[in-house]
């Protein structure tokens, strides 16, 4: 697994459907928060990939907004979001 230690937007998906999208100042920290959560949602789909986007600070709210929408990412719900 690589995922950068940078600013941007990550989608953690499996072979069904697109699991989370989110956004952080470090990625590789955030995806490691998620998958070290096991009693998380997102762990319970059973997640095999990642992508990510590199983008600045004030890129990362917007663009992940939009990802969301365009995705429909099942563990982003108003309780589930994190990041």
């Amino acid at each position: 697994m690589y995922a950068p230690a940078v600013s941007g937007v990550y989608g953690i998906s499996n072979a069904l459907e697109w699991l989370y999208i989110g956004e952080a100042g470090d990625i590789q920290t955030a995806l490691l928060a998620h998958l070290r959560d096991d009693h998380a949602p997102l762990m319970k789909r059973a997640p095999t990939g990642f992508v990510y986007e590199v983008c600045d600070d004030a890129r990362r709210p917007p663009r992940q907004n939009r990802l969301v929408i365009e995705y429909g990412p099942t563990c982003n719900g108003p309780a589930a979001r994190h990041s």
